[in-house]
């Protein structure tokens, strides 16, 4: 059998591990292990991003008395962290296999340092034939600082080690034109990045028992595969689905976004994931947008920005919008916003942003530059 890849990204979403009351779905989580430690020994490394704590931890215990919403999340996830790695665990062991725990928090990637220290954690497992296992720390996540939900970890974590492709789980067969449930839905079976009309169709309900949905599925999926990282988004529910969207002859009903043939280099795609840490903003006119969405390696210049809508010092990172408030991109800023004027002043102007530690969110929908 001839596989597409050999290093992939699996999120299985919250909807493929519980059962309809709720709890967590045993026999589905031995199935997918199986078919992840028979890709594992042809080869293939596999990062496995895993919701269902909260499913796990419901089957333990009932709160003892009325809590709030978030203490009673952060209960059933300290429980069923607990009995879920347990079960992959065990499932993993029966294939002679080793599984590792890996819990993080969106505040783990605020800095560059801990981003390479996360990097070297997962490269350092993969290396060692260990099967790594991903998931948010629900039990101290603040609220203002959580991922949208594991479809954005999985984004970051696939983007990060440099799979070459991202797996979606989900309780669907992929992205639809409208809502699954509509009489007319019918699949899409290829995305292209630079598709903007299709999202206005995609359901923004969420799913019953993870924080996301397909429309968090679709931008992410965009978003990883503008940088040059192929994305499906298939049905975990489906028998083999793992190993059957790998084999090389066969032709799943399922969505792909198509990436782009070139990738951001690592410091850009780790500016790409920090959006939630930018301290200063500013705004740029059309020309600024022009040319830094030109074929050519262009710096965001003093002269093509209108006004600084938030204070920044020199290294923050800075959020660049239009005149119409679209995020334009992310970058690192090379000085303060204190020494803005005297720098638009000066004859010779240094770049506020540096191409090289500069994220473009055009290049999703034109491209990636290296």
């Amino acid at each position: 059998m001839q596989f597409r890849y050999g290093k992939i990204t699996v999120k299985i979403g919250s909807n493929v591990l519980a059962k309809s009351d709720g709890t967590l779905n045993v026999s589905r989580i031995a199935h997918l292990v199986d078919q992840i430690a028979f890709l594992h020994k042809n080869g293939v490394e596999v990062v496995l991003v895993s919701s269902g704590a909260v499913a796990a931890g419901k089957a333990v215990l009932e709160p003892a008395k009325k809590i709030d919403a978030v203490s009673q999340r952060q209960l059933w996830a300290a429980l069923g962290q607990v009995k879920l790695i347990s079960r992959y665990s065990d499932f993993f062991s029966e294939h002679g296999l080793v599984c590792a725990q890996v819990l993080t928090t969106k505040e783990n990637f605020s800095s560059r340092a801990h981003y390479l220290n996360m990097k070297n954690c997962i490269t350092t497992l993969l290396e060692n034939k260990v099967i790594p296992i991903v998931n948010e720390n629900d039990t101290i996540s603040v609220t203002e600082l959580m991922f949208t939900d594991n479809d954005e970890l999985s984004g970051l974590m696939a983007s990060m080690v440099n799979s070459e492709a991202l797996i979606l789980l989900s309780n669907v067969d992929g992205v639809y034109n409208s809502h699954p449930q509509s009489k007319n839905a019918e699949l899409i079976n290829k995305i292209e990045v630079a598709e903007k009309e299709l999202e206005n169709a995609i359901s923004g309900e969420q799913s019953n028992f993870g924080r996301g949905g397909m429309l968090t599925k679709f931008r992410i999926a965009k978003k990883v595969a503008g940088d040059g990282i192929g994305v499906h988004i298939a049905n975990g529910s489906s028998e083999n689905i793992l190993v059957d969207l790998l084999d090389t002859k066969k032709d799943l009903q399922h969505t792909f976004f198509v990436p782009n043939k070139k990738s951001s280099s690592g410091v850009k795609k780790w500016i790409g994931y920090s959006d939630g840490f930018t301290k200063g903003q500013v705004v740029v006119n059309q020309g600024a947008i022009n040319a830094l969405n030109s074929e050519k390696a262009v710096s965001l210049l003093p002269v093509g920005i209108v006004a600084i809508t938030n204070e920044f010092k020199k290294g923050d990172l800075v959020k660049i919008v239009d005149e119409t408030d679209n995020v334009v991109g992310i970058g690192k800023a090379q000085f303060s916003s204190d020494n803005f004027e005297i720098e638009k002043k000066s004859e010779k102007q240094r770049p506020l942003i540096h191409y090289d530690y500069l994220y473009l969110e055009t290049s999703r929908t034109a491209h990636s530059k290296k």
